[in-house]
């Protein structure tokens, strides 16, 4: 339902109206913030003012909130890579580029509507409807192996495994920079970004563990290849780590410098690795995905550059 945000503007402030704003709702990003106050529906002080305006301590603020629009996952003929599957789940190795479940903007081509008219209703419900047997997930840019529960149960089991840390993920990518070590542990906790809500940031504010452990597969100089194994999975967490230590995901276009490597459309980072013990049956499983052509092919260009 529709709401109305108040806020007093704090002593010193010296952020824009939208940073403000989506700083103080979490729920709000920038671009919303930003798309609410050119519609009008954001004043300060009553009346309506640009997005770059800087309020003054003590100002009033008022945000009317519209009712948020409902998205219904729809199934569509999606061709699937599905590596395992039975009773209680399935794992499907995604590729480069597919959004994992419908958002404003991308209610369509989604993993989830190909998974809804794959398995139908067996689909475990414990995310909602636009989320149907998402245990984890991700990124829109990042391939590789991904596990789907088809029951309540499985998803239980396997998101009590995620809780414990007791889940095999493994990734490999290529980053900016030559590392000095040849293995090494990022320790560092992940919260939002308060300018940035889409953006995540290493912070103790707000923040929860995240541990990220690398090791080094081929040295190019200027780049860098790596394999990693996750602790914990927070979002964006490899790519936030990666950056954080000043050795970013070749072609982030979030967490990487302002000149991307376009060509790599998207980070070049491979969920490679997935293992963990099946909910129903207790066994170990564990998936291997093989690098993608994207992958391949950089890594190629980079080892005749280096030759």
């Amino acid at each position: 339902m529709s709401r109305t945000l108040l806020i007093t503007v704090p002593e010193n402030n010296t952020e824009r109206l939208d940073r403000l704003i989506a700083a103080e709702d979490e729920t709000l990003s920038r671009s919303a913030v930003q798309n609410l106050i050119g519609e009008g529906a954001v004043c300060l002080n009553g009346k309506t003012v640009s997005k770059s305006a800087v309020p003054k301590s003590g100002d009033e603020i008022r945000v009317e909130i519209p009712d948020p629009v409902e998205i219904e996952a729809k199934p569509e003929n999606i061709p699937l890579e599905i590596v395992y599957e039975d009773d209680s789940l399935l794992v499907v190795n995604k590729p480069k580029g597919m959004v994992v479940h419908p958002a404003p903007g991308n209610e369509r081509g989604t993993l989830v509507n190909a998974l809804l008219y794959h398995c139908g209703a067996s689909l475990s419900g414990i995310n909602g409807k636009i989320r149907p047997g998402i245990v984890h997930r991700i990124d829109k840019d990042t391939s590789g192996l991904l596990i789907v529960a088809k029951n309540d149960e499985a998803h239980r089991g396997l998101a009590l495994q995620i809780k414990e840390h007791s889940f095999t993920r493994i990734y490999e990518a290529v980053v900016i920079g030559n590392l000095r070590e040849d293995t090494g542990t990022v320790n560092a906790p992940i919260g939002r970004d308060p300018n940035d809500r889409k953006r995540m940031k290493v912070t103790e504010k707000n923040s929860r563990e995240a541990v990220t452990h690398y090791e080094v597969l081929e040295r190019f100089g200027d780049f860098t290849h790596l394999r990693l194994r996750l602790e914990t999975g927070r979002t964006h967490q490899i790519r936030v780590h990666l950056s954080s230590i000043g050795h970013p995901v070749a072609g982030d276009p979030v967490y990487g410098p302002k000149k991307v490597i376009e060509s790599l459309h998207g980070q070049c980072l491979h969920a490679r690795v997935i293992g963990f013990v099946h909910p129903k049956t207790g066994e170990y499983l564990e998936f291997n995905s093989e690098l993608p052509e994207y992958f391949r092919s950089f890594l190629r260009k980079l080892r005749e550059r280096s030759t």
